[in-house]
């Protein structure tokens, strides 16, 4: 019997391979708005529906739907393109960020509104943390989902030159919400090869052998690259503008592992059951070396040396005791310090692996193209596609890795399916560039979910000792911090992650002596990386926590403690690493977002409803961080007035829901008095628009956001000038408008304008430049409050009110900035409670999935009341500060704050499950043996 199918009403007939699901077959056929995001059914981005029903096509066999309807999210829309009522409330609500998860939570909606009201309806849609128990959003923090769902309006649509501080839709929103933005695998290469990673089995060793001839004969199978073929330049994964941040301490493929899951060969096959096939076919002799998981016991004479032969090129700390980076510093003296004081607190805290779980994983493709100014038409440049953060820095690493010209190289990321640091790296284009240069064929490198977990990066695992001092009435007379952080294998973002975690943290509180001793330590594990806060989050656990603790032995309110502590408006900001000269306090909004929270505290009501016998407490923590990373983030913008009126930009940075591209465009239609649907934007392209270092350290609006404004304000000013000219009007009485200029009542079009300046050879009238540095820099402030209960008898924990304020300066989208601090909260609440990457003895990871790993669902997320602060930055573009990273910071210690007010127990190893509570209170009542938190 043949094969046949109907996909959104189209026949069709080709037999799906054995084994293969339906997610590969619809994908395979242009279906792209199908996901994949965890390739176990965890997520459910790739939901469909088969004769309406919604299924997770990654499980479902795809010879089951022989005969059936299937319909994707492509296939909502009717026939004349109008939107599916829950596709335009979600675009209504701006249901999504980066939207990878969007088709799936549209279809699992879709599906229950359509049972809305039938036999079989059971209530599914008014209990959405049931309906949604199958499908995962990292981005949001859900409650925008919620909004979409329930139909409530959130989108403004302004008038010209009104953009800024309006909540408009994103830019894509529409291709979101229909399937057709298209992510970095969203696109057809033909002749594509596929790559599939051999991974090491040991935490240390040295290959001796590897015998590729029975992968070589595995049919499909075009090479297998090994240690031989790659090139012995050191570098490092982690993309910064200045490639010295970072330890030079890895190869493509090398000849010594570090850790189980690093990469040792790649298998390029006609497909990727060939490539795995190669894989198990590969044959490697091994030599087993001493391996050390643990940074303490690494920093010990005597220990494995895991870069051992490495020089001062690699930029290395020490060597020889394993410490990629470290800084000690020290201002006043702290033994006096602790000597004036009248109460001193001591603890140790301790923070766990944390994954990014973007739903996009790490993955590229690359492929050749013609050369666009090749007299003869002859030759070829390279294109990599990529989910990357940082498209021009992973540009000038591949030409450095691989001695190219940067103008035979090409980088592209389409749109990215979440970043949150963990794709400010660069680890998939190397190896599938070796292989494309090698081959001369379009290859591609897609991880799996699993190998996310153990073949790309986490947070950084922090251990620290907090010292504080203060006299009797408050006042804080010392700080002192031992910080280590677990760097893994590999130092990429170690010393710099180590750096910033003890900047800030440090420098909100005045006291006269400080002082760190701080360390980044190579161990024989999956490496660390970028992760939002980038190091802030695992210090600023401590010394929330710390101060609260403090304040209780001092018999002070929390709140007023820190109100008595914390640096103000015209404060200097010392911190013992070191003064930053071109970090400073722009705008003040720290005392407004304590202020919201006595507000919170005074106002609460969330207690009285709570079940008899359950304990509550509640807790603040806050945190300052700065607008942008040290050392320079550069950015260039270009701005143009186009032949039919309307304007361009084009712009480096990356869009994978961080709201930039709308922001970009709202700063462009203010600067221009115009509207943003008459404004395009290029991006992420190395090809098409000028350098930008990357969308990280939160840097989309502050920087590239800056960049755009001083090229938009450019065009404005010679437009006008150049309409004096063209009418011979005085520049005064010239008014730019939406799409015309008035001179003294004659209106001329832009587009009369446009052509009057290709007529008189002054097209340089009609483009402007902007470029913006990244320094001088200010600083944000954020403060989190949570009302909890706890149940002693089980351990359970309820949120019951969250409130988070944030200075941002002036908030350019409220929209989409709450948005962020939503996902953000959400996201910290994750790593709070119970997200934790698991190594066993051996360095190996044992939560590979979702299912094992555990991320936040629908009903474990509270909605969080968002409050913005009354400020204007000095610095940032129109007064804006950034927001994307900081949310994260204060979530961890005031859950934590809470959590002791309500038990009195002070939990200082993150997370903080519900069995570890249930086990510290048993021992605290006696039932059990063993020591409290």
């Amino acid at each position: 019997m043949s094969f046949h199918i109907q996909v959104n009403d189209q026949p069709f007939a080709a037999e799906p391979r054995p084994g293969q699901c339906l997610r590969t077959y619809l994908r395979e056929r242009g279906w792209f708005g199908v996901k994949k995001g965890c390739d176990a059914g965890d997520c459910g981005a790739c939901t469909v529906h088969v004769d309406g029903e919604p299924v997770h096509s990654c499980l479902y066999p795809a010879v089951r739907a022989r005969g059936r309807s299937v319909t994707t999210v492509e296939g909502l829309a009717g026939k004349d393109g109008e939107l599916h009522p829950v596709q335009q409330k979600f675009l209504d609500a701006q249901g999504f960020q980066c939207g990878f998860c969007t088709a799936g939570f549209l279809m699992t909606t879709a599906a229950l509104e359509q049972e809305k009201g039938c036999a079989h309806d059971d209530g599914k849609l008014d209990d959405l943390p049931r309906a949604f128990k199958g499908n995962i959003c990292r981005c949001t923090g859900y409650r925008a989902i919620e909004d979409a769902v329930r139909g409530v309006k959130h989108t403004e649509r302004p008038c010209a030159g009104q953009a800024v501080g309006k909540s408009l839709g994103a830019p894509a929103g529409p291709q979101v919400v229909t399937g057709t933005a298209r992510y970095t695998f969203d696109v057809e290469v033909p002749g594509l090869l596929h790559m599939k990673l051999l991974r090491s089995p040991h935490p240390h060793a040295r290959i001796l052998a590897i015998d590729t001839s029975a992968a070589l004969r595995v049919p499909g199978v075009h090479a297998v690259l090994t240690h031989e073929d790659a090139p012995a330049t050191l570098y490092s994964s982690a993309r910064h503008e200045h490639p010295t941040a970072d330890p030079d301490d890895t190869r493509v493929l090398d000849d010594t592992v570090r850790y189980i899951g690093q990469r040792v060969a790649a298998v390029v096959a006609t497909s990727e059951q060939a490539a795995e096939e190669g894989c198990r076919r590969i044959e490697v002799t091994y030599q087993e070396l001493p391996f050390v998981t643990d940074p303490e016991e690494a920093m010990r004479t005597g220990a494995p040396v895991i870069h051992a032969g490495k020089g001062p090129e690699a930029r290395i700390a020490r060597v020889e005791n394993n410490v990629a980076g470290e800084v000690h510093g020290e201002i006043g003296c702290v033994d006096d310090g602790f000597a004036e004081a009248a109460v001193v607190h001591e603890e140790t805290f301790r923070t766990q692996r944390v994954q990014h779980a973007s739903l996009e994983t790490h993955g590229c493709v690359a492929y050749f193209e013609p050369k666009d100014d090749s007299a003869d038409g002859a030759g070829e440049r390279l294109t990599v596609r990529s989910s990357t953060q940082t498209p021009f820095l992973t540009r000038r690493a591949l030409c450095a890795l691989y001695g190219l010209p940067e103008d035979e190289v090409r980088v592209v990321a389409g749109r990215v399916g979440g970043g949150f640091g963990g794709k400010q790296e660069m680890l998939t284009e190397d190896i599938v560039v070796l292989a494309a240069l090698k081959l001369r064929r379009p290859v591609k490198l897609e991880y799996t979910r699993a190998e996310q977990f153990y073949g790309a990066t986490t947070r950084h695992p922090f251990t620290i000792r907090i010292k504080l001092g203060a006299r009797a009435d408050g006042t804080l007379t010392a700080i002192q911090m031992r910080v280590v952080s677990n760097t893994g294998a590999y130092g990429n973002h170690g010393p710099a992650v180590m750096f910033h975690s003890v900047g800030e943290s440090f420098a909100v509180y005045r006291a006269p002596h400080k002082k760190v001793d701080a360390y980044s330590v190579y161990t024989n594990g999956v490496p660390a990386g970028a992760f939002r806060g980038y190091g802030l989050g695992q210090v600023t656990f401590a010394v929330e926590s710390a101060m609260d603790e403090l304040a209780r032995r001092l018999d002070m309110d929390p709140l007023a403690f820190r109100e008595k502590n914390i640096i103000g408006p015209g404060d200097h900001m010392a911190s013992p690493i070191g003064e930053e000269e071109d970090l400073h306090v722009a705008s003040y909004g720290l005392a407004q977002c304590l202020s919201i929270v006595r507000q919170a505290i005074a106002d609460d009501r969330s207690a009285d409803d709570v079940p008899e016998g359950w304990l509550t407490g509640q807790g603040t923590a806050m945190a300052m961080i700065a607008t942008g990373p040290p050392g320079g983030h550069y950015a260039d913008a270009t701005v143009s007035l186009l032949a039919d009126g309307t304007y361009d930009i084009a712009v480096g940075t990356a869009e994978f829901g961080n709201g930039t591209t709308t922001v970009h465009k709202q700063i462009t239609a203010g600067a221009l008095d115009t509207t943003v649907d008459r404004i395009a934007i290029r991006q992420s392209d190395t090809d098409v628009v000028r350098h930008d270092t990357g969308a990280f350290g939160s840097a989309g609006t502050v920087v590239a956001g800056k960049a755009v404004l001083l090229a938009a304000e450019a065009l404005a000013g010679r437009l006008k000038t150049f309409a004096a000219r063209y009418t011979g009007v005085a520049r005064h009485l010239c008014t730019l408008g939406a799409e015309a200029f008035d001179c003294a009542g004659r209106t001329v079009t832009l587009k009369e304008l446009h052509e009057a300046a290709r007529a008189q050879g002054a097209q340089h009238e009609t483009t402007a430049e902007g470029h913006w540095g990244g320094s001088p820099r200010s600083v944000a402030f954020n403060a989190q409050w949570f009302r909890i209960a706890v149940d002693p008898d089980t351990g359970e924990m309820k949120i019951l009110r969250s409130v988070h304020a944030a200075d941002a300066g002036k908030v350019m989208n409220p929209l989409q900035c709450r948005g962020q601090i939503e996902g953000g909260v959400a996201q910290a609440l994750g790593a709070t409670l119970f997200e934790t990457v698991r190594l066993d003895e051996r360095g190996e990871v044992t939560t590979a999935a979702f299912r094992r790993y555990r991320l936040p669902q629908y009903a474990d997320v509270p909605r969080t009341e968002v409050h913005f602060m009354e400020t204007t930055d000095a610095i940032g573009p129109l007064g804006a500060k950034s927001m994307s990273e900081s949310p994260f910071n204060p979530v961890a210690p005031a859950f934590a704050n809470a959590l002791h007010d309500a038990t009195g127990i002070r939990f200082t190893e993150m997370p903080v499950t519900r069995d570890r509570v249930w086990l510290a209170m048993d021992r605290r009542a006696g039932r059990r043996a063993g020591p409290v938190a």
